[in-house]
């Protein structure tokens, strides 16, 4: 048994318990080959519950310190969060970026699932902020068709992004499958990249019912 089904074997229930997920769409993720999922993000607790409610283990990006806490509670998350597919990376140094990119690019090129979060960071309130253009250059270089996502109800478990979170129903809905073979070649047309991004947190705000905000969150955080 492998670790993604032994953490699902023991935290899916208590997931179910706590949170009551209501996942929709589920059925749009292809069974197998790369695929990228793209969504929301509103709190912590989206990577913890996202792995959980799909059949294929999800790999992410997710920060390095997630993964190198000390003591029990240190351990147990990095524990969790490596065994349902998160890749630790150094998103703070100027090659973050690149290093993320070039990450997803491998996992998608190996036929797997990678999760994304456009919007790049939490929503600083709860809205949908406008995504980067990584996500556009993921499924031009590997062809592989986006399924974007969107969690609802998440920022009730963890109001403010961080503390215990506290039982709360949740909704995970799945779109239809997007594929952009029409740009073929056009990875590095920023005008492109735009307009494949765009297209994509349309669909997200579609199915989250966000407002939406054209400045990115990194922005709003810091203003």
């Amino acid at each position: 048994m492998s670790r993604f089904t032994l953490i699902k074997a023991v935290l899916g229930p208590v997931m179910r318990l706590m949170f009551r997920p209501q996942v929709e769409g589920v059925e749009h993720i292809p069974g197998d080959g790369p695929v990228i999922l793209a969504g929301n993000h509103v709190t912590f607790i989206d990577s913890m519950i996202l792995p959980l409610v799909c059949d294929r283990q999800v790999c992410f990006i997710g920060k390095d310190e997630y993964v190198t806490g000390k003591g029990v509670k240190g351990r147990l998350m990095a524990w969790f969060f490596t065994g349902v597919g998160m890749i630790p990376v150094d998103r703070d140094g100027g090659k973050g970026g690149v290093a993320a990119l070039m990450t997803g690019r491998r996992i998608l090129e190996e036929g797997r699932v990678f999760g994304i979060y456009p919007e790049g960071t939490r929503s600083p309130d709860g809205r949908l902020y406008r995504g980067r253009t990584g996500i556009a250059r993921l499924t031009l270089m590997t062809g592989a068709p986006v399924v974007p996502f969107a969690m609802i109800g998440t920022d009730k478990i963890q109001p403010g992004g961080s503390g215990m979170p506290r039982p709360s129903k949740v909704t995970v809905r799945f779109g239809e499958a997007m594929e952009f073979s029409r740009y073929e070649g056009m990875d590095r047309d920023r005008y492109v990249l735009r307009a494949v991004t765009d297209s994509v947190m349309t669909e997200v705000m579609r199915l989250s019912g966000q407002e939406y905000v054209d400045m990115y969150a990194t922005k709003a955080k810091a203003a």
